[in-house]
């Protein structure tokens, strides 16, 4: 086990990649990924251009004993692969419910990844969550389909202010009971 992951918050094994912790030697990806505008402008808490360290204080408070939300990597070298692919996370909400996250990096978008990684955290269900929530962007509708093939079902319209694009964006809500 290395040093700097964390105790506190399972592996999840999938056939070609693991969720794991992330841990600080994630950070030069993660910033790599992260600084692409096309990651950053469909997420909401991404902004661009990324400023320096805060890939440092978001690795810092994914690490954290006290954190509000897991973070896992999805980390592709049990099948040869890179070590961080993209992010996937849960945030804990009240009345024992979960919000999924998650980004790719683009040069591993349409390969099914993003389908793979939220079945395995459904799958997995490490909060013991009763729902889970998602959202997306309706500009995304790439993430709306991996969201309606892990069974999430379509709740309704909303917008969430997207720090990349300075702005609220329409987006799409989705759920699913576990």
């Amino acid at each position: 086990m290395k040093l700097d992951t964390i105790i506190n918050q399972p592996v999840i094994e999938t056939e070609r990649f693991d969720l794991r912790p992330l841990r600080k030697s994630d950070m030069g990806l993660i910033e790599h990924y992260a600084s692409d505008e096309r990651v950053a402008r469909m997420t909401t808490s991404i902004p661009h251009p990324l400023p320096p360290a805060a890939t440092e204080a978001f690795v810092a408070r994914a690490m954290a004993e006290d954190r509000d939300e897991d973070v896992w990597a999805m980390d592709g070298t049990k099948d040869d692969g890179p070590e961080l692919m993209g992010l996937i996370s849960l945030q804990k909400m009240d009345r024992d419910q979960a919000e999924v996250g998650y980004w790719v990096a683009p040069i591993f978008w349409n390969t099914g990844l993003a389908s793979m990684a939220v079945e395995a955290l459904v799958v997995a269900n490490p909060l013991g969550s009763a729902n889970m929530f998602a959202s997306v962007f309706q500009d995304n509708p790439a993430s709306a389909r991996v969201l309606t093939h892990c069974g999430f079902q379509y709740l309704g319209d909303a917008e969430s202010f997207s720090v990349a694009r300075d702005a609220a964006v329409p987006t799409w809500t989705y759920s699913r009971k576990l």
